[in-house]
């Protein structure tokens, strides 16, 4: 690459970059406010909203894979310029995601009590939750039709409607927030069942905001034939990247979510801690994420252009990029530790484990960064899904999982020391991933050539 090119590279990262990190953030936001305002409830209420949420966290899971799915073909595609093939990998990635949606919304409503057992043996944490779930189950399908389209959006460079959609969304969710736990504007005081009115009232604001869209921007519709379109080789492309994708996303999440049913299991000031830490973390990886997914959608666009030599050198300067940010995010966290006790009122075992838990939090947040920028960015981009599978499965389930299981229910360990152990996931794992970067077997070329065809149907 020429001198030149180089400062391009960084503007269009930046470009892409901030208003994905500045989404992210919003969203983290939102749980922060989600906890602060619970907070004046109880902290039962905060631990179980927590644990309550894990059913979304795991639904996100799958929208996440089958969003992989679509931001490698449709990056590549868009560098290849073929928008028709885009719409129909789109009406494909909706065939999954709403009947999936579907399932977890009639799971959350029909078995709200049983969900919440997996989790937690305490009487008063399953009732507040299982109130919580029943409500919330709603918005699950609406974000299975936005979290798909605006991932579309992301992968042909329109950030800044996803992110101005994403955004106001959390702003409607937050003042809901607000006048259902608090009962302004005379509305009445619902407190933890507020939450989930709020969140289930900005996910039908956010598709709403994806349909009146859709009718009038240019570049890219959906139309509602594309749910019926039957190009047997681009489906079959859609499910050789997007379920190694899923699978890759339900193996790291359902061990993650494992990490949660162990805490949860330990005691309720543990629990409590682990949703304010898990908050915060978030709120510091938001422009490590940023630089992964939008590096992302630079790299796979330019692989689509067919320019790999520059696609290489731009997939390493991305990598050094999140470490940097990685650590930046660690000492930052060191750094407001007093104003995050300021902001939450925890027991005084739960204080303690909160201090010792930022602190680790700050590795652990290195290696989640560098991890996903490799896997979710720049393998992905490159037509790679398979890989990081194949890595969790072994690192995680083959290693982790069982040892925190020991540490917490055999070994009898300190609550502290199983947290430490299960922060321990990301850098067994660094190796192997490092190992397959630098064989450069993941950067390929995955885009077809097909005929042109006719929009069928109207527009949706």
């Amino acid at each position: 690459m020429r001198k030149r090119e180089i400062p391009a590279f960084y503007r269009q990262l930046f470009v892409l970059v901030l208003p994905i990190a500045i989404q992210n953030l919003i969203s983290a936001m939102v749980n922060s406010v989600d906890v602060l305002m619970l907070g004046y409830v109880s902290q039962s209420a905060i631990a179980a909203v927590s644990l309550a949420n894990q059913v979304m966290f795991i639904l996100n899971i799958f929208i996440t894979g089958l969003g992989s799915g679509i931001a490698m073909l449709v990056s590549q595609y868009w560098g290849k310029k073929d928008t028709r093939t885009i719409e129909h990998i789109l009406g494909i990635a909706l065939r999954f995601s709403v009947p999936i949606s579907m399932l977890f919304c009639v799971a959350a409503i029909v078995f709200p009590s049983q969900i919440m057992h997996i989790f937690t043996n305490d009487t008063n944490l399953i009732t507040l939750g299982s109130e919580y779930l029943r409500i919330l189950g709603v918005s699950y399908v609406l974000m299975g039709f936005s979290q798909m389209y605006l991932c579309m959006m992301r992968s042909i460079e329109r950030v800044k409607f996803s992110t101005i959609t994403s955004t106001c969304a959390v702003l409607v969710n937050i003042i809901l927030n607000a006048c259902f736990i608090f009962g302004l504007f005379g509305l009445p005081k619902l407190g933890l069942i507020g939450v989930a009115f709020a969140t289930t009232i900005a996910r039908a604001f956010e598709v709403i905001v994806c349909v009146i869209d859709n009718q009038r921007q240019k570049e890219v519709h959906f139309h509602i034939g594309s749910l019926f379109y039957s190009e047997p080789l681009l489906f079959q492309d859609f499910l050789k990247y997007s379920l190694p994708a899923v699978g890759n996303e339900c193996v790291w999440g359902v061990a993650f979510l494992l990490y949660t049913v162990i805490m949860g299991h330990l005691n309720e000031d543990i629990v409590a801690a682990n949703s304010v830490v898990t908050v915060v973390r978030d709120l510091f990886a938001v422009v490590g994420y940023g630089i992964a997914y939008g590096g992302a959608i630079i790299l796979g666009k330019t692989i689509g252009e067919g320019a790999m030599d520059r696609a290489r050198k731009d997939a390493s300067r991305l990598i050094w990029i999140t470490l940097i940010s990685g650590v930046i995010g660690a000492i930052l966290l060191l750094l407001v530790r007093p104003v995050i006790f300021a902001m939450v009122s925890l027991s005084d075992t739960a204080n303690v484990y909160l201090e010792q838990m930022l602190f680790i939090s700050c590795y652990y947040l290195i290696g989640q960064l560098i991890n996903t920028c490799v896997i979710c960015g720049v393998f992905r981009a490159g037509g790679d899904s398979r890989y990081g599978l194949i890595c969790d499965i072994i690192c995680m389930w083959g290693v982790m999982v069982p040892v925190g299981f020991l540490a917490a229910f055999v070994w009898k360990l300190s609550p502290m020391t199983v947290y430490f152990i299960l922060c321990l996931d990301e850098f067994v794992k660094m190796p192997f991933i490092f190992y397959h970067y630098k064989k450069g077997t993941w950067l390929q070329n995955i885009t077809r050539d097909f005929p042109a065809s006719g929009r069928e149907g109207n527009v949706f």
